[in-house]
């Protein structure tokens, strides 16, 4: 069953209408991959702790965004953000990919797949060229460290739809859009060996002003040259536009 995060929540318990889920996709990885930490089809994962950007490094248009892409579990993860698929192995515990997307609608697949259980988390992070601070556009964990459960699956539903004006991150100017996500059967009732998230990146074409965990995101004006799509004030949802 697919089920839909916004305005509109159905509450479905773990084990009710799994549906089957056809075979994940090629394990290629198949995409325009952007800045100095990328080299052909693999990126080096940027240290959380370094200061600025981490040597991602910036689009070299204003036309685009970076996005920072991480896919961990000791499982394969597969990724599809825009036109880019992304694959991440079993013998890697985690895998990092930089992608540059235009302002707009950009749609995003996630899946994990296991027949013992699947396992999965992927962090999509917008970075802000002028503020050198990543925000946490997307975050999703199921079974990590562990096996997703449909339990931990309602959480994370329970969550996602209790996010204001679809802003993980309020001091970001990206917002998640027709988020949902199908779950297969369980051979123990409990754990999925399958799940699939979609969801939209709606990437505005304004720059963040303020950092990331920034307390006064949401508050006051923005600067005059934030952009031609900024918020003519901030509102309870942060930078992005409401």
């Amino acid at each position: 069953m697919r089920l839909a995060v916004g305005l509109l929540l159905f509450a479905c318990s773990g084990t009710a209408h799994q549906i089957s889920i056809g075979a994940p996709p090629p394990k290629v990885t198949d995409g325009v991959l952007a800045g100095p930490l990328c080299a052909g089809t693999e990126c080096k994962c940027r240290d959380l702790n370094a200061a600025g950007d981490g040597g991602v490094g910036a689009p070299s248009d204003a036309a685009h965004k970076r996005f920072e892409v991480r896919l961990t579990s000791p499982q394969e993860l597969w990724a599809q953000v825009g036109t880019n698929h992304l694959y991440k192995s079993a013998e890697r515990a985690e895998a990092c990919f930089y992608v540059d997307l235009p302002p707009g609608d950009s749609p995003v697949e996630l899946r994990m797949s296991n027949k013992d259980g699947a396992a999965g988390a992927w962090a999509i992070r917008e970075l802000g060229t002028k503020t050198k601070s990543f925000y946490d556009t997307f975050i999703f964990n199921c079974g990590v460290p562990g096996v997703c459960s449909f339990d931990e699956l309602d959480h994370n539903k329970a969550e996602y739809a209790a996010m204001p004006h679809n802003l993980h991150d309020k001091c970001g100017s990206t917002k998640i859009k027709a988020l949902s996500w199908d779950q297969s059967k369980a051979p123990d009732g409990e754990h999925p060996t399958d799940v699939v998230v979609r969801m939209k990146l709606d990437i505005y074409r304004f720059a963040p002003w303020k950092p990331h965990g920034d307390d006064t995101c949401g508050k006051g004006r923005p600067p005059a040259d934030a952009g031609s799509d900024a918020p003519a004030a901030d509102d309870a949802a942060g930078s992005a536009a409401p």
